[in-house]
């Protein structure tokens, strides 16, 4: 029986592979898990030139369809950024998820029609990356931001993962103030996913009056996010009065920023993080947060955008598998990352999906 179950999920593996039509239907986020994950092998890599550590496959040169318009001539920002034809979109670069947020380049510059219209604002800790970017994608329109470790150090709590404790995690709280004011909206991603549908349509979702555009899963059980403390003392649990809160994943979302940067968000963020440092209110890295200010508050995206927790339960070994449905994003979000379990040779069957995205080779 188990060669059967395990040929069954590489077949549904293989026929995504070939058919990425079909698509699949989100399901609850994944569980939080405690991990022992150790980062002296980061600590070790730290100490080498990136350029010494990692070796990416040039990516082909990707080009416009006709129809696609760019403002070519525009010069109104840095590198053109303030070109209002560009669709932006923000995500981290670190040694630990470099790998991932190439891929993930990858994957939107392989199915957008207008690729040349895409800006990436990459968010790094380390100022050594950018030539690995350019060397990988020559024709790229991107900027670094150099965001300060210390700026959110202070007002980070432990967490259930050690991972979830990095401050660059945090960064996508600051992207209004680090992106230029001329950048008005913005597309962030976390570096475990790929896209499989064009970018644009993401880019074109009305938000209405929302400052956050996100799939919501008003079906999870919210009150898991929290702590029993959050929940008996009112000055906390009050914050949700009159609001119908879901959960979201911030692993993708659309960002108004000029609202954003109006209402103060960033300010109300790092209240919540301020609080989390004496009452314990959450477990959950740098999601509760955005729950306390936005849910309730959030422009209800498809769910195809955001297929969530592939990442699955790596200490135990589980695979998640596909879902009927349509899907435009895969994430995999959770503690199983797809190019560990591929290096380790014991990859779970939708990690195939990831890998048509890999550009990464170990340098000789």
């Amino acid at each position: 029986m188990l060669w059967i179950m395990r040929f069954s999920g590489f077949f549904s593996a293989a026929m995504a592979l070939i058919v990425l039509s079909p698509s699949l239907q989100s399901f609850p986020p994944a569980e939080a898990i405690k991990s022992s994950n150790s980062n002296s092998n980061l600590r070790f890599l730290s100490q080498i030139p990136s350029s010494d550590r990692f070796l990416f496959r040039q990516a082909v040169a990707f080009h416009n369809a006709d129809k696609c318009s760019l403002n070519s001539k525009s010069k109104l920002g840095e590198n053109g950024v303030c070109d209002p034809s560009l669709v932006h979109v923000a995500i981290t670069l670190d040694l630990e998820y470099l790998r991932g947020s190439i891929a993930a380049v990858h994957s939107v510059l392989q199915h957008t029609m207008c690729p040349e219209n895409v800006f990436f604002h990459f968010l790094v800790s380390e100022t050594n990356l950018e030539t690995l970017v350019r060397s990988t994608f020559p024709q790229l329109k991107f900027k670094v931001y150099y965001f300060d470790p210390e700026r959110v150090r202070s007002l980070i709590s432990t967490s259930v993962r050690q991972a979830l404790e990095q401050p660059l995690n945090y960064a996508r709280n600051y992207l209004a103030d680090l992106l230029e004011t001329c950048v008005k909206r913005v597309i962030y991603l976390d570096s475990d996913l790929v896209l499989v549908d064009d970018i644009s349509k993401l880019w074109s979702t009305s938000l209405g009056k929302k400052t956050i555009g996100a799939p919501e899963y008003c079906h999870a059980n919210f009150t898991k996010y929290f702590t029993p403390a959050f929940w008996t003392d009112r000055r906390f649990s009050n914050t949700f009065a009159g609001r119908n809160p879901c959960y979201f994943n911030t692993g993708m979302m659309v960002i108004d920023l000029v609202k954003w940067r109006r209402f103060g968000y960033t300010k109300r963020i790092e209240r919540w993080m301020d609080i989390q440092k004496t009452n314990r209110i959450y477990e959950l890295g740098s999601l509760p947060p955005f729950l306390l200010v936005f849910a309730g508050h959030v422009a209800p995206i498809e769910h195809r955008w955001n297929q969530h927790g592939l990442g699955g339960d790596s200490v135990r070994g589980s695979c998640r598998d596909l879902h009927p449905g349509p899907v435009s994003l895969l994430h995999w979000s959770g503690s199983g990352k797809p190019w560990l379990r591929l290096d380790s040779k014991q990859p779970c069957p939708l990690d195939a999906l990831w890998a048509r995205y890999d550009l990464y080779g170990h340098s000789t």
